[in-house]
Order: structure tokens, then sequence, then C-alpha cells
């Protein structure tokens, strides 16, 4: 460990942040610290006093629980490192750890900080996090749609009405956010500039485009696109071992659950009504392989499609995408 750093680990639950700051001589100061703004301020006052050494924070991306207190100590101008949770288990697997507490949980993601370095998270810019919040908005939403309509089916007469009037907000409400989303991209340059260049791929629709653009909007976020399909949890995973275990490659699915979910049928309409993706299934599917991987591969290449055209700036182009389009 670099002498003249302080590391802090911080497990992040949703009521709650564990905090292990480690010290140079191998020591920690712990506290907890409540995951609300309030709490957030309460720790930046807490480090205030051993800010005149290089602060390295990191933790886990655990849900959206963790984006505020990163947020604030990036803004701070604090090196911020956001790691996939299995990389924290896995350091905790090496180093046999068997106790597993949150306060441990904070004390081993200082030690992985402390000894694997790894890179600095950069916040989005304002913009797009107020649009990334319009979408998740949005479909927390559309999740409370599908469920109260789910209980409409099955409700008894007595508070079908409340059921009923409850949709009928929800369907304003979703109409309200949905106006918010096009007003906020409309109202940003960049971020109006970028939609016009997802719109030219076929089969990525509105609400598709403002999911993209809340994730990859605004500055690049990723230099290459097979990292923006891992964030996405559509990278293929391989498990193979000598002779005896081959299995087939799948999705990792080890990434953001709602990007990966709103590319579904954006694939499928790209896959069979355009010419485009009808030469990328016919190829694949000439190839042996099935119809679910052919589909988890356009959502996977729609994803580099999707941050080609934002990184070269030009338009969707079929003829780069033909019959060897892979």
């Amino acid at each position: 460990m670099n002498p003249a750093l302080l590391v802090l680990g911080i497990d992040v639950s949703k009521a709650k942040l564990d905090v292990a700051l480690l010290l140079p001589d191998g020591k920690f100061r712990t506290k907890v610290f409540a995951n609300t703004p309030k709490g957030i301020t309460a720790l930046v006052t807490w480090l205030t006093p051993h800010l005149s050494r290089p602060l390295h924070v990191c933790m886990e991306a655990t849900g959206t629980y963790w984006e505020a207190v990163a947020e604030v100590l990036a803004d701070a101008g604090q090196v911020v490192s956001v790691v996939n949770p299995a990389q924290i288990k896995a350091f905790g697997g090496a180093a046999l750890v068997r106790t597993k507490t949150d306060a441990v949980d904070a004390r081993l993601i200082a030690r992985f900080c402390a000894t694997q370095h790894p890179a600095p998270w950069q916040p989005a810019p304002l913009n797009v996090r107020e649009l990334r919040s319009l979408v998740r908005r949005r479909q927390a939403l559309v999740d409370m749609q599908t469920q109260e309509s789910n209980r409409l089916e099955v409700a008894k007469a007595g508070v079908r009405a409340d059921i009923q009037a409850h949709l009928a907000y929800l369907v304003d409400a979703i109409a309200a956010v949905e106006a918010a989303i096009r007003q906020k991209i409309d109202d940003d340059p960049d971020l109006r500039e970028q939609r016009e260049l997802l719109v030219s791929i076929p089969g990525i629709g509105e609400k598709t485009l403002a999911m993209l653009l809340a994730h990859f909007g605004g500055p690049l976020r990723f230099t290459r696109t097979r990292q923006a399909a891992a964030y996405a949890g559509l990278d293929p995973r391989q498990h193979q071992s000598g002779s005896s275990v081959l299995r087939r490659p799948r999705l990792s699915k080890v990434g953001h659950a709602e990007l990966r979910a709103s590319l579904y049928m954006p694939a499928m309409v790209a896959l069979y009504r355009t010419d485009w993706g009808r030469a990328f299934r016919q190829r694949l599917a000439a190839n042996g392989k099935p119809a679910m991987v052919i589909l988890g591969a356009m959502m996977r290449k729609l994803i580099h499609v999707a941050v080609g055209v934002l990184k070269s700036r030009k338009p969707f182009d079929a003829s780069l995408h033909g019959a060897c389009f892979g």
C-alpha cells in the first residue's frame, strides 16, 4: 500500500453505508452512516480531517444504492472506484475470508482497493443523471402498472374500483414522465444530437433510445464496444475445463438488467423486419446457432452499433452491416 494514500471501503445497502478507512499503518477506522443525503453529508464531514492525504474510495455496484454517495464523493474531487461485486467475492475467497457481515465487507473492499488499484469511476454529467432518473421513474411506474393489472384480474369486487383508479393514474403518470424525457432530450443540444444518431439504427424505438442515452449519452463512457456490452450483461460467457467439460456459451447477465431487457424487442424487430438483421440472422442460423443465441447476439450487436454511432458521430450505415456483420 502506498504510505501516502488512504483507502476507504464502503459496503452499500439500501438503508446504510458501512465504511472502513484503511490507514497507512494498516489499521482501520470504521463507522456507519445512513444512506441518505444527510448521512452522506455526515460521511464527508467525518472524512474531512483525513483529506490532507490522497484518498481512494471503493464500493460495489449494488443496484442503484451506491450512486448517490459515489456522485457526492466524485464531485468533491475524490478518486472513486465502483467494482463488480463478483470481484470482491472472488478476492474474499482468495483471502479465505470466512465471515460475512457489512463491517467485514467494508474492510474487504478497502483491502481490495489497496492491493488491486481498480480504475477510477467517472460520474455522468448532470444532464445525463437527470435523464437517467426520469428513465428509472418511468420503469418503476410501468412495473407498478403491470403489478396492478395482474391484481385486477383476480381482484374482488370491493377493491376493483380502487385498482382501476390507480391504473388510470399510472397511465397519466407514465405519459407525463415520457413527455419529460422527450423534453429533457430536446432541451439539451448534445443529447438531441445523440438521439438523432441512435434514431438512425433500425429497430431502436423511443423508449430504448431514452434508455441508451441514459446510460451511454453525454461524453463517451466506454472506449470499446465490448465494455459497453459487458455493462449490459450481454457479453458471452464460456465454460470449458479439460476435455470433459464444455458447455454452450451463454450471456453472462452480469450487468444492468433493465438496459438488457430494453433491447429484447428492438433485437426482435431488427432480426425479422430489417434487411441487415435478416442477413445477420441467416448467417448465424447457417452456422447452426439456435434462435435464442441469435437473439442474444443481436442484442449485443445493437449495443455495439449504438456505441459505434455515438463514438463516430455518424448515422447508422446499413451497407456496413450486411452479410459480413458479426
